[in-house]
C-alpha cells in the first residue's frame, strides 16, 4: 500500500491516454495540490503536458487547437459548470477529462449536452482525491473540520468522498470500525459504509477466505489524544513542521535572515529530495550529523582541513564552496533548514521546554512539576506560546487533582498578556469527561520513571533529543495487529458478526481532527517491522493548528476550507 504510487499510476494514466504531442492540465485548486505532491513541473513535461491552468482562474480565449487539453477536476457542482462553459466554446483541440472521485450520471449527462462540437475523447473517474504526504500518509487538508464539536457538513461530506477514494485507489472493501463513544467518528463510518452499499459495484474486489481477515478502516477522533499535538517534536519531517510549518511539502523560509533568493520556498518531498526521503524519520542529532559527513566527502576531494564542528561552520563551508553549493544544492537546503531550526531551539530555550512537556507527559509528579512549570512560564524568554503549551498539557494531566492550580498558571500567562481562554475550550474539546479511555493512565507509563536521552556525538550545537512520549495510536495499532477483541472499544459500523479469526494484513487509520507526523513515524515504524498501515487524517497539525482547530470546535466558528493554505495551491507554486 504506497499513496504516492497511487496518486502517480492515476496521473500518468491521464498523460498516457492523451497520446503524444503537446498537452496542457487544466485543473482545480484542490487537483493542483493532489498532482504537485506526487509530481515536480519538470516531471511532468517529460510527460509531454507544458502547460498548466486553473479552471477557476481567468483565461484568455485565445484557440490552441494544436494542443491537447488533460481536465483533472474534483465532481463539483461549480467545477461541472466551469467545464460545461468550456465545453460550449472549446479553447483547444480536444480534451480528456478525468474527474477525481465517482461523479453523479446527471452531471455527465450536462456535459455530454455542453460537448456540441464533440472535442470530448474520454470521460473516466480517477480516485486520486486527496494528498499523498508520504507513501504511507495522506491529508484531505480540511482544517477546523467541527464547529461546536460537531461535524460541519461540508467537512463531512469532503472526508466521506476523501476516504471513498483512497479505498477505491488502494482496491480495498474493509470492515469499518470507530471509536466508541465518538459520535463524529461514527457519522464518518456510517456515511463511509453507505457510499460503499450504494456503489457496490466499485467495490467488488476480492474475497478473504480461509479465516484470512478482510482489511480494516479504523477511523480515530482527535481528542481522544489532545497530547501528541501538543509536544515539541524532534525527527526531522515533524520537529520542521512544528518549528517552521510544512505546507503541501513546502517550507516558507522567505524571513530567514540572509536567506539566498532560490531558498525562500524549498521543497521537502521524499519523491524529489532523496536525503529527505532518508532523513525524515531521523532525529535533530542524527540529522546534522549525515551532512557533516556529506561535508566532509567533499573536504577530502578539495584537501581541505578545517574543521566543521557546528551548523554555523556548515553555513559558513557552503559560501565558501560555490563549487559544493552547486554540486550539493540539496545539502545546501537542509544546511539552511536546520541552521533555522537550530536558531529556534536555542532562542526558544526548546531543549528546556521540551524535557518537562515530556515529563508531563510521562510521568505524574504534580507538586515538582507544578513548580517547573510556574519557573518556566515566568520566565520572559520563554514565548507565550510554549507557556501556554505548559500549561495545556498540566491542565490535561491534572485536570481532576485534588490541588490542581490551573488557574494560578492562567493568572502568570494574563499577566505576560497571553491569551488564557485555550485551556477552558481544550478541556471542553478533550477533557476527561469527551476523552475515551485514558492518556495518562499509570499502566501505560509505569516505565516512565525516568527521561530517556539521546545524546547525539559529533556536532556541537545540537544537545540532547528526548524521544520518551508514546502516540496512543501507537500502542492501538499493536493492539489491531495482535489479534485482540476491539469490540466495544472500537465497534463496527455494521451489526454484522465478522468472521475471521486473523488479524488484518492491511489497515486504514483516519483521525477525525488531524493527525500528527509523530503518528506518522509510528506508522512509519510498523510498516518497518512489515505490517501495511496507512494513516489519514482531515489535516497535519502542529501544535499551533490543533490549539487552532480546538478553539474553532469549541467556538463555533465556520468551516472554511484551506483557505489558509490558499498560496500554496498556486499554479506558480507548482
Amino acid at each position: 500500500m504506497n499513496v504516492i504510487v497511487a496518486v502517480k499510476l492515476y496521473i500518468e494514466k491521464m498523460a498516457t491516454e492523451a497520446g503524444s504531442g503537446l498537452k496542457i492540465l487544466l485543473m482545480d485548486k484542490e487537483t493542483t495540490s493532489i498532482v504537485s505532491m506526487a509530481f515536480s513541473q519538470s516531471d511532468m513535461l517529460q510527460k509531454e503536458v507544458f502547460l498548466f491552468e486553473r479552471i477557476d482562474s481567468g483565461r484568455s480565449n485565445e484557440k490552441i487547437k494544436y494542443l491537447k487539453c488533460i481536465c483533472f477536476l474534483r465532481p463539483t457542482k461549480q467545477n461541472v459548470a466551469l467545464l460545461s462553459q468550456e465545453l460550449r466554446n472549446p479553447k483547444y483541440g480536444s480534451y480528456f477529462i478525468y474527474f477525481s472521485n465517482i461523479i453523479p450520471r446527471t452531471d455527465i449527462k450536462t456535459l455530454a449536452q455542453c460537448d456540441e462540437s464533440e472535442s470530448v475523447r474520454e470521460v473516466k473517474e480517477i480516485y486520486a482525491d486527496y494528498l499523498c504526504v508520504t507513501k504511507n500518509m495522506f491529508s484531505l487538508n480540511i482544517p477546523n473540520c467541527l464547529s461546536r464539536l460537531e461535524w460541519h457538513p461540508e467537512a463531512l461530506k469532503r472526508s466521506v468522498e476523501g476516504l471513498t477514494a483512497i479505498l477505491l485507489s488502494m482496491k480495498l472493501n474493509p470492515i469499518i470500525r470507530y471509536r466508541g463513544g465518538s459520535y463524529n467518528a461514527k457519522e464518518l463510518a456510517r456515511q463511509v459504509n453507505e457510499q460503499i452499499c450504494k456503489e457496490s459495484s466499485l467495490f467488488d474486489f476480492r474475497t478473504y477466505e480461509n479465516g484470512a481477515a478482510p482489511p480494516l478502516l479504523i477511523i480515530l477522533d482527535r481528542k481522544d489524544d489532545p497530547v501528541t499535538p501538543l509536544l515539541h517534536q524532534w525527527t526531522y519531517q515533524a520537529m520542521v513542521h512544528e518549528l517552521l510549518n510544512i505546507n503541501n511539502n513546502r517550507v516558507d523560509l522567505s524571513q530567514v535572515p540572509g536567506i539566498p533568493k532560490e531558498l525562500k520556498e524549498v521543497v521537502l518531498s521524499g519523491e524529489q529530495d532523496e536525503f529527505y526521503a532518508q532523513n525524515m524519520y531521523s532525529n535533530f542529532g542524527e540529522i546534522g550529523s549525515k551532512i557533516k559527513l556529506k561535508m566532509e566527502e567533499f573536504q577530502q576531494k578539495a584537501k581541505d582541513q578545517r574543521k566543521v564542528e557546528s551548523i554555523a561552520d556548515m553555513k559558513t563551508f557552503v559560501e565558501t564552496y560555490p563549487q559544493f553549493k552547486k554540486m550539493s544544492g540539496t545539502v545546501n537546503k537542509h544546511v539552511c533548514v536546520i541552521s533555522e531550526l537550530s536558531n529556534l531551539t536555542t532562542k526558544r530555550r526548546l531543549f528546556d521546554v521540551s524535557e518537562l512537556e515530556q515529563e508531563i507527559a510521562c510521568k505524574a509528579d504534580h507538586s515538582a512539576q507544578l513548580q517547573r512549570i510556574k519557573n518556566i512560564i515566568s520566565d520572559e524568554t520563554i514565548s507565550i506560546s510554549d507557556s501556554i503549551k505548559l500549561v495545556a498539557l498540566y491542565a490535561l494531566r491534572y485536570e481532576r487533582h485534588a490541588n490542581c492550580d490551573t488557574s494560578g498558571l492562567l493568572s502568570i500567562i494574563h499577566k505576560r498578556q497571553g491569551s488564557t481562554n485555550i485551556i477552558p475550550s481544550l478541556i471542553e474539546y478533550s477533557g476527561q469527561h469527551a476523552r475515551q479511555g485514558e492518556i495518562f493512565n499509570p499502566i501505560r507509563i509505569s516505565d516512565a520513571v525516568k527521561l530517556t536521552r539521546k545524546l547525539i556525538k559529533g556536532l556541537k550545537g545540537v544537545e540532547n533529543v528526548f524521544t520518551q512520549h508514546t502516540c496512543l495510536l501507537k500502542e492501538t495499532l499493536e493492539e489491531v495487529f495482535k489479534g485482540r477483541d476491539l469490540d466495544p472499544m472500537y465497534p463496527t459500523i455494521s451489526s454484522e458478526v465478522v468472521p475471521f479469526r486473523r488479524p488484518p494484513k492491511e489497515v486504514i487509520v483516519f483521525i477525525v481532527g488531524g493527525a500528527t507526523y509523530e503518528e506518522a513515524l509510528a506508522v512509519h515504524q510498523m510498516n518497518e517491522a512489515g505490517f501495511k498501515v496507512i494513516l489519514g487524517g482531515t489535516t497535519i497539525h502542529n501544535s499551533d493548528s490543533f490549539i487552532r482547530e480546538v478553539l474553532f470546535a469549541t467556538q463555533g466558528v465556520q468551516f472554511k476550507h484551506t483557505k489558509t493554505l490558499a498560496k500554496f495551491h498556486s499554479i506558480e507554486n507548482f
